[in-house]
């Protein structure tokens, strides 16, 4: 089986834990996908990510955050530029989604970054994914 679209897959993925309420989610690996998961990771929406085993075997284990009454910080995950159609902003075009509440991850000319951050470098690019 081929996946088209990595990042949908991985986040399909983590929304599929996170509705059966799973603390440990693992990902086949890829720099892109390490990448994203470290930003979620330094924003606070899941624990850590790791990286495991070697070679064609690597894979990326995720640990999810949830909050003391069960509930995940992670609310709403939702892909924004898909293969089939990409989404690209400006500085002065980059917003926080859902009332401030959320985030975007952005693939900028200095790597992937937040909404904030991308704005506060004054920098564009594609919108890969909303985070709230």
């Amino acid at each position: 089986m081929t996946i088209t679209d990595p990042i949908s897959d991985m986040l399909t993925r983590l929304r599929n834990a996170i509705a059966v309420k799973h603390t440990v989610v693992k990902l086949p690996y890829s720099k892109l996908k390490l990448a994203v998961l470290e930003i979620l990771s330094k924003e606070g929406v899941i624990s850590e990510v790791n990286k495991v085993g070697r070679g064609v075997a690597k894979s990326l284990e995720v640990t999810l955050k949830y909050d003391d009454n069960g509930m995940p910080l992670i609310h709403e995950l939702e892909r924004i530029s898909k293969p089939s159609n990409r989404v690209y902003l400006k500085a002065n075009e980059i917003y926080s989604p859902k009332n401030r509440y959320g985030f975007y991850v952005i693939s900028t000319s200095k790597g992937l970054m937040t909404s904030k951050d991308a704005r506060k470098n004054h920098l564009g690019g594609e919108v890969l994914l909303s985070i709230w």
